[in-house]
């Protein structure tokens, strides 16, 4: 897989793609990462990307003309098979839809920034608009690394056992199961009888029950979807 990411803020993508399981991916020639610095195509010499918003009001704009220049120099290259825009108004990221983005081969990913993109970027270039939560971060930097993470993780070959992710929340519409190890005692607190019994299909019951229960308490949101 291959991700593209626009963006203004480009140091912001350094360290969490540096370290850990998308480290890895990269190394492996799982996972192509590649940060795109949107001030290379500023529409002028002092690097301006952005302008005030029409209508007045607080705060700035980025402008069209670079981002359209970015874009289309990588869809000159490559097609994609969604072009993302990271924005507190779009579908909120969920495990089905980071399912999807994981099967795809190439995905461009555009990062906002102060007040946000011109609507006409929207319009022209995004497949898909992204939130990942009801709140306003300064830039979509960290919801595309959130976004990336999500979806790399999830790549054959990634995670040194493919069955965790199977078993991750979300992925069966519940939350996870409590999880022990060693010791089988501390402080007084034993881990279940039920999972030093040996008993699989017994262990995957008791989980199975875990998951519901806590679903239940703690997002019975899910259970109703």
């Amino acid at each position: 897989m291959r991700l593209d990411i626009v963006t203004c803020q480009p140091e912001l993508l350094i360290s969490p793609f540096a370290v850990s399981i998308v480290k890895r991916a990269q190394e492996k020639g799982l996972a192509e990462i590649h940060v795109h610095d949107l001030r290379r195509f500023a529409i002028n010499k002092h690097g301006q990307i952005d302008d005030y918003v029409f209508g007045g009001g607080a705060g700035m704009v980025l402008r069209v003309e670079p981002i359209a220049a970015c874009l289309d120099e990588l869809l000159a290259q490559r097609s994609y098979d969604a072009v993302i825009y990271m924005t507190p108004d779009g579908e909120t990221l969920r495990q089905p839809l980071v399912n999807r983005f994981s099967l795809a081969g190439n995905l461009l990913i555009l990062c906002g920034h102060y007040k946000g993109v011109d609507e006409r970027i929207r319009k022209a270039y995004i497949t898909h608009e992204i939130s990942v939560g009801d709140y306003v971060l300064s830039g979509g930097e960290l919801g595309a690394a959130i976004l990336v993470d999500a979806v790399v993780r999830l790549l054959p070959g990634v995670l040194g056992n493919e069955e965790s992710a199977l078993s991750d929340s979300f992925q069966d519409d519940l939350l996870a199961p409590p999880v022990y190890t060693r010791p089988a005692e501390w402080r007084g607190e034993k881990v279940p009888d039920i999972l030093l019994s040996g008993n699989t299909p017994l262990v995957d019951v008791w989980r199975h029950e875990q998951a519901l229960e806590r679903t239940r308490q703690r997002r019975p949101d899910l259970l109703n979807e």
